[in-house]
């Protein structure tokens, strides 16, 4: 069934490309630090709270983002081009200097551990830390968006096919927003296993795989553009 392939189909082009600029291992190392002075209950208590925001986040850029580019004008094709581009470009950068991208995500934190020692350690405190930075933009920032609304691009024109395209995207971020929790609520545990090495080494194999994404967003954008033109020439 043609909704069946396209779920499938997109749950399996997402979840990498979230995994790869998401990287819930590699920011439980940082969450670890940034929330070192909490009691592990509240460590779960934030870290189930960023899974849902992020969650959020990301199911809005999914269903809306590429509409509201639409809205302005701007083509399907136009964006599957945009779109990848930029996703080949954050690639790119994870894959040659991934210290660059650990050094703005542990200044991200930063504020958050110096909110941290404001708010204390009340209920607000963390609601208020949670959200603002540390889902965004320490979670999903620009870049998480970015990849989101040019995997939207890439979605089937109409029918079942788009719907089930739809699915499996969201199914992919609720699985990335389920590892977010989950590592950030096992941070301990994880930079004791793992450690910022392997974490480092995972992230590349992971942008690698990005990069590739990226670039059949771009070369569909591309043949997009191109069909219509060799076809009315074939003519």
């Amino acid at each position: 069934m043609p909704a069946i392939e396209s779920a499938l189909q997109s749950f399996l082009l997402a979840l990498p490309a979230l995994f790869s600029i998401i990287n819930p291992l590699g920011g439980a190392l940082i969450f670890a630090e940034v929330t070192g002075r909490r009691t592990h209950e509240e460590r779960v208590l934030l870290a189930r709270r960023i899974g849902i925001y992020a969650a959020a986040v990301m199911l809005v850029s999914l269903w809306l983002g590429a509409t509201l580019l639409s809205f302005f004008g701007i083509s399907l094709a136009a964006l599957r081009i945009a779109g990848g581009l930029v996703v080949a470009a954050q690639a790119w950068r994870l894959l040659a200097v991934p210290e660059e991208r650990e050094a703005r995500k542990a200044a991200d934190a930063a504020s958050a551990k110096t909110r941290d020692r404001e708010v204390g350690v009340e209920s607000g405190g963390l609601d208020e830390i949670a959200f603002f930075p540390l889902t965004l933009p320490f979670t999903t920032g620009p870049g998480t968006i970015s990849v989101i609304i040019a995997l939207a691009a890439s979605r089937p024109e109409a029918g079942a096919a788009r719907w089930g395209f739809l699915l499996g995207a969201t199914l992919a971020v609720l699985v990335i927003a389920a590892s977010v929790r989950i590592a950030y609520a096992s941070a301990d545990r994880v930079v004791k296993r793992i450690g910022h090495a392997r974490a480092r080494v995972l992230g590349r194999l992971s942008a690698f795989l990005l990069l590739c994404i990226g670039t059949q967003i771009t070369l569909t954008g591309v043949s997009d553009v191109l069909e219509p033109l060799l076809a009315a020439r074939g003519r």
